[in-house]
């Protein structure tokens, strides 16, 4: 498995196969805000949408593959403000339905936060869908929840569900953002 952190060019070769783990990845009923049924070119006009903000530094994308397909996806945000640059969001973590349960999540979320404390970050905050899967992994991974907000988004059936805040302080290693 190869984690490879896209550049604009790069996420424009990967664009496809991301498009693809996005729709297989809601259509398999995870919530990571799309409704279902998603379709590929809904998927994958996302994904080009995102090109702007990684040319321009605002989003980091990072890609798992095995040379034919992507199984897996996470990306940090980072904010704008000149009073927000020790913070980022952790957005999108993805797991293709086949390729879970391998380890691959908790590599992603790995890479993610040695990248962001590497980019001088020295606190990360995530949404998910509170009793999702993916609440043990950011938990077991030293996350801290700080609470739920009722109704916050539509799972990918429709239904409104909670939403858990995590957070994540990781020690800054060099100040290059």
């Amino acid at each position: 498995m190869i984690v490879e952190r896209l550049d604009a060019a790069r996420l424009a070769g990967h664009q496809a196969g991301l498009a693809d783990l996005l729709a297989d990845t809601v259509n398999g009923g995870a919530s990571v805000g799309f409704l279902a049924p998603l379709d590929r070119a809904e998927a994958l006009a996302w994904w080009e949408e995102r090109a702007g903000d990684v040319a321009a530094g605002r989003l980091t994308v990072w890609a798992a593959h095995d040379g034919d397909r992507v199984l897996g996806s996470v990306s940090l945000a980072f904010p704008a403000k000149a009073n927000s640059r020790h913070r980022a969001e952790l957005v999108k973590l993805m797991v293709h339905p086949d390729a879970r349960g391998r380890g691959l999540g908790r590599g992603l979320l790995t890479t993610a936060e040695g990248a962001a404390a590497e980019a001088g970050v020295t606190l990360l905050h995530l949404d998910t869908e509170t009793g999702s899967p993916a609440e043990h992994l950011y938990r077991s991974a030293g996350w801290t929840a700080i609470g739920a907000i009722p109704d916050y988004a539509a799972s990918p059936d429709g239904e409104l569900r909670p939403t858990t805040i995590y957070y994540k302080h990781v020690a800054a290693t060099a100040l290059t953002r």
